[in-house]
């Protein structure tokens, strides 16, 4: 199947999936549905050395088919109780790509609540562990709907840390923090040497004005490319060996 009849989905899985190049032997923590099928398409194809889980207890060397438990198919690895990821964290030795339900210009993010956190218009998950991802390891965020709901000018609650409050921090406790890029449903963000979002791709079909405008600051889309497609061999794999029921579209809706 040609790669020009790639669904937007699956141009988002893959510029998530590059997102894991480089990242060497590391556990993949990976929240929705487009970064758990990246991660598996990375391991199976450019980063094989990337330790991936069952979203249980199981480390896999074979994953099973998203929305598959170990026992229906894979190849298990190791055991990894809740305790042993506090210590892999803890030690850096650890990837995330997180869900975001607020981000602002640096990279402050938001998966706490929504309006003043006193009393806030809607309770979401709580801070999580966003705050030791960003403190200890690189971390990404997807975000399956880019908008200005999202894209903010200050979050109402920092869960994940930005570059601003990281910077100004005194100490060695945030010498570790590391933000990658922002995959969205539009583009990949990543940041300037101020610590600024700004647009690295714009995925095919997007422009720079839709971008602009579903963001709620102004956002520098001047050096942005176009995210690249996937190639024939990761389109077969997302298609009938990672994701063969489809679930990645039900989270890209575009």
């Amino acid at each position: 199947m040609s790669t020009l009849e790639a669904t937007r989905a699956e141009v988002c899985v893959v510029a998530c999936a590059d997102a894991w190049r480089g990242s060497g032997e590391v556990l993949a923590h990976a929240v929705g549905i487009v970064p758990s099928i990246s991660a598996r398409l990375a391991k199976l194809t450019f980063e094989p050395d990337l330790v991936l889980t069952d979203g249980e207890c199981f480390l896999m060397s074979e994953p099973p088919p998203l929305g598959r438990s170990a026992s229906a198919g894979g190849t298990i690895e190791s055991w990894a109780p809740f305790r042993l990821i506090f210590d892999i964290l803890a030690t850096g030795r650890r990837h995330s790509m997180m869900g975001a339900s607020q981000v602002d210009r640096y990279g402050n993010q938001n998966i706490s609540s929504i309006g003043d956190w006193r009393k806030p218009r809607r309770q979401l998950i709580g801070v999580r562990g966003a705050p030791g991802n960003t403190v200890n390891h690189r971390t990404d965020y997807w975000v399956s709907n880019h908008s200005a709901r999202v894209f903010v000018e200050s979050v109402d609650v920092v869960s994940g840390v930005g570059n601003d409050r990281a910077r100004a921090h005194e100490g060695s406790a945030l010498r570790f923090h590391d933000l990658g890029v922002v995959v969205t449903d539009l583009a990949v963000l990543d940041y300037d040497e101020a610590g600024l979002l700004k647009v690295r791709s714009l995925h095919p079909g997007v422009t720079a004005e839709e971008v602009a405008e579903q963001t709620g600051f102004a956002i520098d889309t001047s050096s942005a490319g176009t995210t690249r497609l996937p190639t024939a061999e990761e389109l077969e794999l997302i298609r009938t060996v990672i994701d063969p029921r489809g679930l990645r579209d039900k989270e890209v809706r575009r």
